[in-house]
């Protein structure tokens, strides 16, 4: 058994997959669908840590908004365009996750990060308290970063619905982003990783996600927003001259992503890989060396966090969580798949495939999710069962169309 199946090999001992990817995910997406309604949003929406029957886990009460919801905004946008945009129930789940995070997951009207989206926070409030940090923040502290995932997604579901509120929260995050930005260094990035949302006290001085914070102001500034060119400029100079080259060195620039973890030596492969995404969908309009810059953050990744399981090599989070959680796993086949594609190059491409297949054997026959393939299960981790999953598997079906089939 992998995950939720019976494990299928082909002669070669490669792992196979237990239903087509195309069925796997129109399963698990039917099975979101039909999720409770309550409080004006499907339940996971407003939970992290959600069951096989729709109900939260108890004792298990943390909430992470801003990635979960801001994932699963990207996610739902890019189904509703794998369905040629015939389906409008994957919209309307974009602006169910959308307005939660508008209306009921940001900071008060106040300090440094005022109206800012939440990292972290509890199940079933509407809206978050003010002092609902959760899970490693402390009660008034927030991730700068989370509120660069949250405002790109944000304004990804303007652009498909043009409605205003989802642009408004996409500007104010990236306005007092802007603000508080600092000199990045070869010892702190250009943000921290916790700023108490009132004073603006650090804490973390290394925050290694800038991917979306740049994607943010890179969409903002084409979409006639020039104010943010400079803090963008300062954000792309700093990733190239000191993240990028600290690869090699003590990966001391690449810690810092999961909101349930604090350790200041905690490496993570989320980072590098999205990073390698950003770099492998602009080439050089963004980065003249994206080929071997992107290859260079995917082997960062393949020295730290990869682990072999059921004859498959599969991805870790962190250098304090190496299993192979959906969403990490189903980033790192994407990655090697845009890769692969991108380059032409065979190198990644079959470890890809392999990954993603293995990723996909938690997901069960009524189409629940588990967040982990390593045991049997259902539900779990929202984020790593579904928001920043689907997307992943959409993006390797978009660079190999056959695999899905």
């Amino acid at each position: 058994m992998i995950g939720n199946h019976p494990a299928v090999y082909d002669e070669r001992g490669m792992l196979q997959p237990w239903t087509s990817w195309g069925d796997a995910i129109d399963r698990e997406v039917d099975w979101y669908n039909r999720c409770p309604i309550e409080h004006g949003y499907p339940r996971f929406v407003y939970m992290t840590f959600m069951d096989g029957n729709y109900q939260a886990i108890t004792n298990l009460s943390s909430f992470i908004p801003a990635t979960q919801d801001g994932m699963g905004i990207i996610s739902c946008l890019k189904y509703y365009d794998y369905k040629g945009k015939k389906d409008p129930r994957s919209l309307r789940m974009a602006r169910y996750l959308g307005d939660y995070l508008v209306k009921d997951a940001n900071t008060p009207d106040t300090g440094k990060y005022p109206r800012f989206s939440r990292s972290t926070g509890w199940e079933g409030k509407f809206p978050q308290p003010a002092d609902c940090g959760s899970q490693g923040d402390k009660p008034y502290e927030i991730e700068p970063d989370k509120g660069g995932i949250a405002g790109y997604a944000l304004l990804l579901l303007f652009e498909e619905t043009r409605d205003g509120k989802y642009l408004q929260q996409a500007l104010q995050n990236a306005r007092v982003l802007a603000a508080n930005m600092r000199a990045g260094t070869a010892t702190n990035s250009p943000w921290p990783f916790r700023a108490d949302y009132r004073t603006g006290a650090t804490r973390g001085e290394v925050s290694g996600n800038m991917s979306f914070i740049l994607r943010l102001f890179d969409k903002l500034i084409e979409d006639g927003y020039p104010e943010f060119k400079p803090a963008r400029d300062k954000l792309w100079e700093w990733i190239k001259e000191y993240q990028i080259p600290n690869l090699t060195q003590d990966g001391r620039l690449w810690v810092q992503f999961f909101e349930d973890h604090q350790e200041l030596d905690n490496r993570t492969a989320w980072a590098p890989l999205n990073l390698a995404r950003y770099l492998i969908e602009k080439q050089a309009a963004l980065d003249p060396d994206w080929q071997p810059d992107s290859r260079a953050l995917i082997e960062f990744v393949n020295r730290r966090f990869i682990t072999v399981r059921d004859g498959i090599a599969v991805c870790g989070e962190q250098t304090h969580d190496r299993d192979p959680w959906g969403g990490i796993l189903s980033t790192y086949g994407a990655v090697l798949a845009m890769y692969s594609k991108a380059t032409g190059s065979n190198e990644y491409k079959a470890v890809a495939r392999q990954a993603l297949n293995y990723c996909l054997y938690a997901i069960n026959d009524d189409g629940c999710p588990s967040d982990l393939a390593t045991q049997s299960g259902r539900g779990g981790w929202q984020e790593d069962a579904h928001t920043d999953k689907l997307h992943n598997i959409l993006d390797a079906m978009t660079a190999f169309p056959e695999w899905g089939k």
